[in-house]
C-alpha cells in the first residue's frame, strides 16, 4: 500500500508543477503498483480525479476565475458523455480499455511536447476568438466524457485547448473551468461505474480512494508552491517523454505479454 501513497504523491505533484496530465498517471500507478484488476482501477481513477479536480477547482470558483455558462455547455453533456462511457465498458474487455487508454496517453504526449498549452497562454489572441455555437461545445463535451468515462482520464489536456481555440475563453478563465468539468464528467462516470462494478461483483477500495485523494490533493499544493521556480517548459517536455514511454510500456504489456 505504501506505493499506492508514493504513487498519489507523484499525480499530485505532477498536477501542481504542470497543471494538467498528472491525472493521466492515476490508472497505471493503480495497475502496476497497487495491483488491482484493470477495470477496477478505472473505476477507483475516476473517484480519484474528481476529487482532486474539486480541491483544485474550489479556489478559481471563489475567485471566480472561471466561467460558468461554459462549465454547463461543456459539462453536462460530459455527465452524460462520462456515464454512456461506463456502460459501454461493460461491453468490452478491460484489455481493451487499457489499450485505449495507452493511446490516449501518447496522445496527451504529443500534445504536451509541442507545449501547446504555454502557446496558448502567451498568445495575445486569446480569449479574443469568436466562441463558436452551443452545440458544438456540447458535442465536444459529449466525446471527452466519453473518453472520461471509458479510460478513467480526466481530459485536461484535450479540454484547455478545446476552450480556448474554440470556445472562445481566455486562459485565466479556461483552466478553472476546465478542473470543473473534470470533476463533473469524473464523479458522473463514478456513480455510473458503482452500478457496473456491483453487477460485476467487484468491490471498491475505499481506503485507498481516500487516503490517494487526499495525498494526490495535498501534493497538488506542494507542486504548485514550487512550480513557478521550474522550468515549465522543460517539466512538460520531460513529461512527455515519460508519458511516452509509459504508453508503449502498457501497450506492451497487454498486447504481447497479456498482463
Amino acid at each position: 500500500m505504501y506505493m499506492a501513497w508514493i504513487g498519489a504523491l507523484i499525480v499530485g505533484l505532477s498536477l501542481g508543477l504542470l497543471g494538467s496530465g498528472g491525472s493521466i498517471l492515476t490508472v497505471p500507478i493503480l495497475v502496476y503498483l497497487v495491483g488491482e484488476p484493470d477495470k477496477l482501477a478505472i473505476t477507483e481513477s475516476l473517484g480519484i480525479v474528481g476529487s482532486i479536480s474539486l480541491v483544485g477547482f474550489i479556489p478559481f470558483a471563489v475567485k471566480k476565475q472561471m466561467d460558468w455558462r461554459t462549465l454547463f455547455l461543456f459539462g453536462i453533456p460530459g455527465m452524460a458523455g462520462s456515464q454512456l462511457g461506463a456502460i459501454v465498458s461493460q461491453f468490452v474487455s478491460g484489455t481493451f480499455q487499457l489499450v485505449l487508454f495507452a493511446i490516449v496517453m501518447l496522445v496527451a504526449a504529443v500534445m504536451m511536447f509541442r507545449n501547446k498549452r504555454e502557446k496558448l497562454a502567451d498568445d495575445e489572441t486569446a480569449g479574443k476568438v469568436k466562441p463558436h455555437a452551443w452545440w458544438k461545445s456540447g458535442i465536444e463535451g459529449l466525446l471527452v466524457g466519453v473518453l472520461t468515462g471509458l479510460v478513467g482520464v480526466g481530459g485536461g489536456f484535450m479540454i484547455v485547448p478545446a476552450l480556448v481555440l474554440l470556445g472562445g475563453l481566455p486562459m485565466h478563465l479556461a483552466v478553472g473551468t476546465s478542473l470543473g468539468i473534470i470533476t463533473l464528467n469524473s464523479f458522473s462516470g463514478f456513480y455510473k461505474y458503482l452500478d457496473v462494478m456491483d453487477k460485476m461483483n467487484m468491490q471498491l477500495n475505499w481506503q485507498l480512494i481516500l487516503v490517494f485523494a487526499l495525498i494526490g490533493a495535498a501534493g497538488s499544493f506542494i507542486g504548485r508552491s514550487i512550480g513557478n521556480r521550474i522550468s515549465q517548459d522543460g517539466l512538460r517536455k520531460g513529461f512527455a517523454v515519460f508519458l511516452v514511454f509509459m504508453g508503449i510500456y502498457i501497450l506492451y504489456m497487454k498486447l504481447y505479454v497479456g498482463l
